[in-house]
C-alpha cells in the first residue's frame, strides 16, 4: 500500500518545514514533535522518507556505507573493490518496549556458543544510518535509552562496548520524536539535545478540517490513486530538496548572521552554547531551501522560532514557547539585508497542486511551504497562539466567591502557590518490579547486575560468565571433541539486574476551611509543588485528590503529566468543611483501580492535611478507620502535617499512626531531618506487611 504523501498533509506548516530542514541538513540533529494525538504527527514522519532521494550503498553491508567514501572503521569492511548499489531511503522504527540490546546490537549469540566466535548483531542504530530514525511516543522511551540514542545522534556514530564485544561503526540518521505532552515531558537535558521542536495543534478552521477528512477518505478508498493524484508535488519537493542539498556546501553564514544568532540566544538566556550551533545550521538550511546562497535575517528569525522554545523550559512548570516580540526587538537592533530582486513568478504546477479542492493551503506545491521559510501574509488559522512570555507575571486568579456546599461558608479565592523548593526522596519499601524510573528499588531489565539465576519463562538476558560456568563441568560427558563449548538449555542463566523504578505518587490535599488562611495554604501549595517537581524528575505517575465541604474529588486522575498536576493545584479552590474519611476513602478506591490496570507500580500516598476532620458525625473516627483500611492494604504513606499556631492537636500524627506511616512538617521537607523518613517509610510499612501475615 502506497505511504499517504507528505504534500497531501493539510496545514502543520511548522511541522513540514521542519522536516524538510532535516532532511537537506541532517546535522540539524533532528526534531521533537509536540502536540495533542490525531494531529498527522506520525503520518507527516513516515511520509519524509518517500521524499528523500535514493541511498548509494556498498553491496552486502549491513552498515549502509556509502561507495564514494566508505566507514574505514565499518565492521563489515574493509570494502575496497566492493559492488554498489541503490535503495530508497529508510525509516526505522524505535518500539517503546526495545531493548537496549535492540537498540545498538549486541554479541551474536547462537554463533557465539555454537561456534565459537565473536560476532557483532547490529541494533536499529546501524538499519537506521543515512535514513531516518523514527521515535513515536518519545516521553516514554526509558531514559537510558533516550540517552544512547541521543549520544549516537549527536556523534554520527555508535560505539558498543559489551559481553567481550568492541565495536564501533557510523549512525547518521535524521532523528525524529513525536510527544503528547498530557503523557509526560522529557527532561530538560534530553530536550535539548533535539536541535528543533515544533508544536502542532487541530485546525480550528472549518474547512481545513473538512480539507483534512476529504483528503483522508480519499487516501482509506484508494491510496494507490492517491497518491499517483498526489505524485507531481512529490516530485517537484524531492527534487527541491536534492538542489537545497547541493547548494547547502555554497551557503555562507556570515559574520552578521552569526553576531544576531548570539545576541538572539544572550537574549533569552539559554543554557550552553548548543543552541547557537543549532540555530546557525539551521539558518543555513534555510537559506539553501529557499534557493539563497547566502544567510538573511529573516533565516535568523525561523531558525529562533524552531531552535530555542524546548530550550527556555528549566523545569515542566514553564510554558513552552518563545517571545516573538522580544525576539523582534533584538533583531531590530541590526540593519536590513540589501533587498533583493523580486524572482520570477514560477508557474503553478498541475494536477493537485492547483488552487482545486486538492490545492495547498499554503500557495505552494501540495501545502508546502514557499521558498524563503515562514509564508508572507496572514497566519494560517490552524497556527496555534503565540506564548506569553514565561517570565512575566500573570494574574492571579480571581474566582468570583460562591456559596459553600450546603450552605456553608462561601468558597475563597484560589491562592497562588510559594516557590517550589528541593526535597528529599521518600520511597516505597521493598524490591519492586515496575517502570524504569528513578524513585524505589526494583528489579529491573537494566541496571547493576547482582546476580544470575534459572530463567523463569523466557530468557531475556544472558548472563553470559553464568552460563558458561554452570556448563563447563559437563563437557566430557558431552563428548566435546574440540574447540568451542557445548550448551544445553539447562546450563542458560538470566542476569538478574536491580535499578530504579517510577512510582504512583497519588497527593490527597486537605481543601477544607481550617487549611484556607492565605499564607499557609500558598506554603501547602508551595510544598506539594516541590514533591511534584521531584516526581517529575524520577519518572512518577501522579494524581491529585482533594477533600472539602462534604465529599472529595479526583481533581487529577493519574498520569505523567505533571504540569497538568500544577495546573490543577493552582486553581484548587478553599473553603468549607474537613471531609478526611471521604479524601481517604477516595484514594482507596483511586489505588484500587490503578492497581488493576498497572499491577506492576506501586503507590506512594502523600496525604497534605493538619489532621482535623469536622464533616458529619464521628468524623475523626471515621478517618482513623479509612485510615488503617489503607495501611491494611500495604499502602506506604507519608503524611504531611501543616498545623500552625501556638496551640497544636497533634491531628497529623495520630493520621500517620494510623496510617503506618511517618509524619513530616512543611518544615521538615526541606530539613535534613528528614533523611531518616525512608526509613521510618520502610519500616512503617515492614510492619504493616507483618500484622497481615500474623492476621
Amino acid at each position: 500500500m502506497s505511504t499517504y504523501p507528505f504534500t497531501a498533509v493539510v496545514g502543520q506548516q511548522d511541522l513540514r518545514l521542519a522536516l524538510l530542514l532535516n532532511a537537506v541538513s541532517p546535522a540539524v540533529g533532528g526534531v521533537l514533535v509536540r502536540g495533542e494525538k490525531g494531529t498527522a504527527k506520525s503520518t507527516a514522519v513516515r511520509a519524509l522518507s518517500a521524499l528523500l532521494p535514493p541511498v548509494p550503498v556498498v553491496d552486502g553491508c549491513r552498515f549502509s556505507c556509502d561507495p564514494a567514501g566508505p566507514d574505514p572503521q565499518c565492521p563489515d569492511g574493509p570494502h575496497a573493490g566492493a559492488g554498489a548499489d541503490a535503495r530508497p531511503a529508510r525509516m526505522v522504527e524505535l518500539p517503546i518496549g526495545a531493548s537496549e540490546d535492540r537498540l545498538v546490537g549486541a554479541l551474536d549469540i547462537e554463533r557465539a556458543l555454537a561456534d565459537g566466535v565473536k560476532a557483532f548483531e547490529p541494533g536499529l542504530l546501524a538499519d537506521a544510518n543515512r535514513g531516518i530514525l523514527y521515535v513515536d511516543e518519545v516521553n516514554l522511551l526509558h531514559d537510558h535509552l533516550v540517552d544512547v540514542l541521543l549520544d549516537a545522534a549527536a556523534m554520527g556514530s555508535s560505539y558498543v562496548e559489551r559481553e567481550g564485544v568492541s565495536v564501533r561503526h557510523a549512525a547518521r540518521f535524521l532523528l525524529v520524536g513525536t510527544m503528547n505532552p498530557e503523557e509526560g515531558e522529557l527532561r530538560p537535558q534530553l530536550l535539548d539535545r533535539f536541535g528543533l521542536t515544533v508544536e502542532v495543534a487541530a485546525s480550528r478552521e472549518p474547512q481545513q478540517r473538512v480539507e483534512v477528512v476529504r483528503r483522508r477518505l480519499a487516501y482509506d478508498a484508494d491510496p494507490d490513486a492517491f497518491a499517483v493524484r498526489w505524485a507531481g508535488d512529490e516530485a517537484a519537493v524531492r527534487d527541491r530538496v536534492t538542489a537545497a542539498r547541493a547548494l547547502l556546501p555554497a551557503v555562507v553564514l556570515g559574520d552578521a548572521a552569526l553576531l544576531q544568532i548570539a545576541a538572539v540566544c544572550a537574549g533569552f538566556e539559554v543554557d550552553g552554547m548548543r543552541a547557537d550551533i543549532v540555530m546557525a545550521r539551521t539558518a543555513v538550511a534555510l537559506a539553501a531551501w529557499a534557493g539563497r546562497d547566502a544567510v538573511r535575517k529573516e533565516d535568523v528569525r525561523q531558525a529562533a522560532l524552531l531552535a530555542l522554545p524546548h530550550r527556555r523550559r528549566r523545569n515542566p512548570f514553564d510554558a513552552p514557547g518563545l517571545d516573538e516580540e522580544l525576539l523582534d526587538r533584538i533583531l531590530d537592533g541590526f540593519p536590513d539585508d540589501e533587498p533583493e530582486p523580486d524572482p520570477e513568478p514560477e508557474p503553478e504546477p498541475d494536477g493537485p497542486g492547483d488552487d482545486g479542492p486538492e490545492g495547498g493551503p499554503d500557495g505552494g506545491p501540495g501545502g508546502v511551504p514557499p521558498q524563503g521559510g515562514a509564508p508572507d501574509g496572514p497566519e494560517p488559522a490552524d497556527a496555534p497562539e503565540a506564548p506569553q512570555d514565561p517570565a512575566a507575571p500573570e494574574p492571579s486568579p480571581e474566582p468570583a466567591p460562591q456559596t459553600g456546599q450546603g450552605g456553608e461558608a462561601p468558597e475563597q479565592a484560589a491562592v497562588r502557590a510559594a516557590e517550589p523548593f528541593r526535597t528529599k526522596v521518600l520511597s516505597v519499601p521493598g524490591l519492586g518490579e515496575g517502570a524504569s524510573g528513578r524513585r524505589s528499588r526494583a528489579r529491573t531489565a537494566h541496571g547493576r547486575t547482582t546476580g544470575a539465576h534459572r530463567p523463569r519463562g523466557q530468557l531475556t538476558k544472558l548472563h553470559l560468565a553464568a552460563t558458561v560456568q554452570a556448563a563447563a563441568p559437563h563437557q566430557r560427558a558431552r563428548g566435546r571433541s574440540g574447540p568451542g563449548l557445548v550448551v544445553r538449555r539447562d546450563d542458560l542463566r538470566q542476569a538478574a539486574r536491580e535499578g530504579r523504578e517510577g512510582n504512583l505518587v497519588l497527593f490527597v490535599v486537605d481543601a477544607s476551611g481550617s487549611m484556607a488562611a492565605r499564607q499557609r495554604m500558598g506554603a501547602v501549595k508551595g510544598a506539594v509543588l516541590s514533591l511534584l517537581l521531584d516526581a517529575y524528575q524520577r519518572r512518577d505517575k501522579v494524581g491529585l485528590i482533594t477533600f472539602r465541604g462534604s465529599s472529595a474529588e479526583l481533581a487529577l486522575p493519574p498520569t505523567s503529566s505533571v504540569d497538568a498536576a500544577a495546573a490543577r493545584l493552582e486553581k484548587l479552590p478553599t473553603g468549607g468543611r474537613t471531609p478526611l474519611a471521604a479524601g481517604l476513602l477516595k484514594a482507596r478506591e483511586v489505588l484500587r483501580i490503578e492497581q488493576l490496570r498497572d499491577p506492576s507500580r506501586r503507590p506512594l500516598l502523600v496525604v497534605v492535611t493538619d489532621g482535623r476532620a469536622t464533616s458529619g458525625p464521628d468524623a475523626l473516627g471515621l478517618a482513623a478507620r479509612s485510615a488503617r483500611l489503607l495501611a491494611g492494604a500495604g499502602v506506604a504513606s507519608v503524611v504531611v502535617d501543616c498545623e500552625s499556631g501556638p496551640v497544636r492537636l497533634g491531628l497529623a500524627g495520630r493520621l500517620a499512626s494510623d496510617l503506618g506511616g511517618p509524619a513530616v512538617t512543611l518544615d521538615g521537607l526541606r530539613a535534613d531531618a528528614i533523611a531518616g523518613l525512608v526509613k521510618d517509610v520502610r519500616t512503617a510499612s515492614d510492619i504493616n506487611h507483618s500484622n497481615r501475615r500474623a492476621a
